[in-house]
């Protein structure tokens, strides 16, 4: 059974959603206009998908595509940023800065949309949702 000439139409669709959940206001959430949470925000998310990725090496925040916040019993962050593969190596123990990787066989990046529910007064942090798509 093929997928015919529109390929896998569930793959389709996602993509669709992804690029047209970027330009659209999510209700009840406003442009985050704090650049110090907004910061350590991207650092858990990051930490969280370099740890669950099976890459041998690190991704970085390339471009922070979009970042919105609101008010709860926290503060939820709804964030789109382009990831790209740096040029540090997962097992290596040097802390560094990682400069995205330049070589053209090594370039890898992914367009990503998390949401975060933190207490930043607590330092605490919770992943609720996060989907990426190869750039």
């Amino acid at each position: 059974m093929g997928a015919g000439r529109w390929g896998n139409p569930l793959l389709l669709l996602a993509a669709l959603v992804l690029v047209l959940g970027r330009h659209q206001q999510w209700p009840g959430f406003q442009d985050s206009e704090s650049p110090k949470n907004v910061n350590a925000t991207l650092a858990f998310f990051l930490e969280n998908y370099n740890n669950n990725s099976n890459d041998s090496y690190l991704f970085g925040v390339d471009r922070l595509l979009r970042s919105q916040v609101q008010l709860t019993t926290g503060v939820e962050y709804l964030i789109t940023v382009k990831l790209s593969r740096t040029k540090c190596k997962r097992n290596s123990t040097k802390k560094r800065s990682c400069p995205i990787q330049t070589k053209k066989n090594l370039k890898k990046s992914f367009i990503c949309d998390f949401l975060v529910y933190t207490l930043p007064w607590m330092n605490h942090y919770q992943l609720w949702n996060n989907s990426c798509l190869d750039v």
